[in-house]
């Protein structure tokens, strides 16, 4: 089975980091796109940040210069770090694999496998 395994979050005080890790499984993972998103009880998922086969990215406004997303081939692994922690970023962050067919990135309709996800808490 094509699985995601998220782990890394914890509770950190406003202006923190945390570095989030989500080992693949099952699938070839170099071959596909990647993605993180996040999501409070009750509340839209929201894409955070996209890396495709060739190493490009794409991040939501609210992330950048903060969030950088990256890959490990090797090692089967997905990161998320996150500097500058704001307590508006605390939520369960979850990684996507992309389809084949992808065309919007961050969009959650074009991912097919999930991770169960990973919360973080950030306090003022």
């Amino acid at each position: 089975q094509d699985r995601l395994v998220e782990s890394g979050g914890d509770s950190v005080q406003s202006g923190g980091s945390l570095r989030l890790s989500c080992i693949a499984s099952g699938y070839s993972f170099p071959q596909y796109s990647m993605a993180w998103f996040r999501q409070d009880p009750g509340k839209a998922r929201e894409g955070v940040a996209h890396i495709e086969v060739d190493g490009r990215t794409e991040y939501a406004d609210s992330v950048k210069g903060r969030f950088t997303i990256s890959r490990d081939n090797a090692r089967n692994t997905l990161y998320l770090e996150m500097n500058s922690l704001k307590p508006e970023d605390t939520s369960m962050y979850t990684c996507a694999r992309g389809t084949w067919y992808l065309r919007e990135r961050l969009r959650p309709s074009e991912y097919d496998v999930w991770g169960r996800g990973t919360q973080v808490t950030v306090s003022q």
